[in-house]
């Protein structure tokens, strides 16, 4: 059977009366600011685009006439198409969560759906404008008796006037990480391959646009890439299947190749993802707004969620039963809720041999003795949870033994570790995988390569994830501020944060790492990632490289009292890659994270987002060489009001932090 394809703009025939019957369709945002074009040219084929609005001046196209391909075997999609039908929706509402940035989230649109029709197949286009950006995606209903249809590929290709610069993560290939991979800025006719989601173009000053994905659950993953058959025009497509599942045993990279054919098999009907452009007036504006992704996924599943627990995690470098006991210990004591084991304590997790329901310590890791059961029973006494890491390879074969035996155990949580991703049936085991620790009452971590697109608004259980270049990987301030202002616009990244490993002296400073908890969104936070407690074992026998004894530095304090879920989130001063400075707010306390690159400079703080006619007490945490600590800290106490101003004197690489309190009469 030959492939077909569907073409929007240069194969999307139109026949009969469609144009006269329904002209130009343009769906338009609230606010009236963003618009999605629908036209039929002189050839009355169909075109769209999109359109900013600023009043008193004329809308300016900002994505040229673009086109969509679907190649498949099943369906023709090549015929001449007609619109049957369009109709039209708006939605106002709001809805709450207590493991987001914001605490009520705004959700207003209004929807179009264009019904269309040929002689071979059916097909809907749903389109959404939100003043927070656009976002479309396709329905292939239920026709000429199939029940099912492969797709060979979705190609969308969005036409630009100039070649603007754009922030890729690398080229895409085997043995390579892209996700956890360095930004560059790049002109869009310069893409590679397999460039991440989302995807930022520097459109102009006043204007950021950024192309991402929504609702993957259970398709193939999109990535982008330059097209090769336009001059000026970024080309998204989908992974393939993987031909072998072969990983780096250290990095978890893929070396395998995929699959050209058959990239996305489902029963009809269908919806895909959705394809979302995210339009913001600056980075920070982008940022704030990012909660579009959540709101393009279906609801909470989850009836109740009082048991899913958002907190900070230490993770136990020793795996040892008296490493364990005391890092419950110093968990309870800094208000922290989470004591994390790592890789080692089922033996070495790369093998496909390795046994996640036996506790067979690696001993490249750890000499032993371990008593998981002791230290969960102590657990439960001292209020904490336990979590553990399991890598894909026993997840894939036991993930059905393993959830009713980690109930068993008291596991809280279980870090996912170096899933495979891109294809469709990893998207569509990761996502089953999350669902089924609901079921089990357990909260989970996704790692490696895997990116949010808002399955966490349906599944709160999965509080965070990676897909991110974290402190694991040495970053350096100045990526740091790339990856607020492009990763993060996804949703939350699971960092890693370290303090007294010496990596902190090349990436930035303390003060910085401090910032970085609250620049950088995650529910489950990692805190002290290479450090051990004080009262732990000493720990000569294993492979966490550079570990150091956790102290009582007084700045220490901001960790125990930092939250990481917020009622109100506001980007106070943001220039990517150069400096970022956010204020979020959690019940009456304010929390402000200032990261700084590579220049010195001042950073003016207005609070005027505090109550107004309300004093706080604030603690500012900033670095200088002249406290004699290992870290070096300075705190500061301050009396401000919503009426206040204040500078902070910022050299490369360093940060600020501080806790706002109101004053109680």
């Amino acid at each position: 059977m030959s492939k077909f394809t569907w073409v929007i703009l240069i194969g999307l025939i139109l026949t009969g009366c469609a144009e006269d019957a329904y002209g130009p369709i343009y769906v338009t945002s609230p606010d009236g600011k963003n618009t999605f074009e629908l036209t039929l040219d002189e050839n009355k084929t169909l075109l769209f685009a999109v359109l900013r609005n600023s009043e008193g001046v004329e809308s300016t196209r900002v994505i040229q006439p673009s086109t969509i391909r679907l190649l498949s075997e099943d369906l023709d999609f090549t015929g001449a198409f007609e619109i049957v039908d369009v109709s039209t929706k708006t939605y106002q509402g709001e809805w709450k969560t207590r493991f987001g940035e914001l605490s009520t989230i705004p959700d207003h649109y209004n929807e179009t759906k264009v019904a269309l029709e040929s002689p071979g197949a059916k097909i809907n286009l749903i389109i959404r404008a939100y003043n927070e950006g656009l976002a479309f995606a396709y329905e292939i209903p239920q026709q000429k008796g199939l029940k099912s249809i492969s797709l060979d590929d979705e190609l969308i290709s969005y036409q630009f006037d100039k070649d603007y610069e754009v922030w890729s993560t690398p080229e895409r290939r085997p043995g390579r990480l892209t996700a956890q991979g360095e930004y560059q800025k790049i002109p869009l006719s310069q893409l590679k391959p397999g460039a991440e989601r989302p995807l930022l173009i520097e459109y102009r000053d006043d204007l950021k646009i950024a192309l991402a994905e929504a609702k993957l659950v259970d398709y193939a993953r999109l990535s982008y890439n330059a097209d090769p058959n336009a001059q000026l025009a970024i080309l998204s497509s989908l992974d393939g299947k993987l031909l072998r599942a072969k990983q780096d045993t250290i990095t978890g990279a893929l070396k395998s190749g995929r699959s050209q054919k058959d990239k996305v098999k489902k029963d009809l009907p269908f919806q895909s993802p959705w394809r979302v452009i995210m339009i913001g007036e600056s980075y920070g504006d982008l940022l704030e707004k990012n909660y579009l992704i959540h709101n393009l996924n279906d609801p909470s599943a989850i009836a109740d969620d009082s048991w899913i627990q958002p907190g900070k995690v230490l993770r136990e470098t020793t795996l040892t039963t008296e490493g364990g006991l005391r890092a419950v210990d110093f968990v309870a004591a800094h208000h922290m809720q989470y004591v994390h084991f790592d890789a080692g304590w089922y033996g070495n997790e790369m093998d496909d041999s390795s046994d996640a329901t036996t506790i067979t310590l690696d001993p490249k890791r750890s000499k032993g003795p371990f008593d998981l059961e002791k230290i969960t029973a102590y657990a439960r006494e001292k209020g904490v949870k336990v979590m553990l890491y399991v890598n894909r390879r026993s997840l894939e074969k036991q993930l059905d033994e393993l959830l009713p035996l980690f109930k068993e155990w008291g596991i809280a949580g279980i870090k996912y570790g170096f899933v495979r991703v891109g294809d469709h049936d990893a998207t569509a085991w990761l996502h089953e995988a999350i669902k089924k620790a609901a079921a089990y009452g357990m909260v989970v971590d996704v790692h490696d390569e895997y990116r949010p697109t808002g399955f966490s608004r349906t599944y709160p259980n999965l509080l965070t994830q990676e897909g991110i270049a974290g402190d694991e990987t040495s970053v350096t301030n100045e990526h740091t501020l790339i990856t607020m202002f492009t990763r993060m616009l996804a949703g939350a990244a699971d960092n890693t944060f370290c303090y007294y490993n010496k990596r902190v002296e090349t990436m930035g400073s303390h003060a910085s790492q401090l910032a970085k908890t609250v620049c950088l969104f995650s529910p489950l936070q990692f805190l002290y990632w290479y450090d051990r407690v004080p009262a732990a074992p000493e720990k000569l026998d294993g492979l966490w490289g550079d570990t150091k004894t956790i102290g009582n530095e007084p700045e220490l304090e901001f960790f125990d009292n930092v939250p990481t879920t917020w009622d109100e989130t506001k980007v106070l001063e943001a220039e990517i890659a150069q400096i970022g400075v956010m204020a979020r707010r959690k019940g009456n306390d304010w929390f402000i994270g200032g990261v700084n690159g590579k220049s010195r400079r001042t950073v003016t703080i207005n609070f005027d987002f505090l109550n107004d006619g309300e004093k706080y007490w604030a603690k500012l945490y900033t670095d200088d060489e002249s406290i004699k600590t290992r870290t070096r800290v300075k705190i500061e106490e301050l009396t401000l009001t919503s009426e206040s101003n204040l500078e902070v004197e910022l050299l490369p690489n360093n940060g600020f932090a501080m806790h706002l309190v109101p004053v109680q009469d």
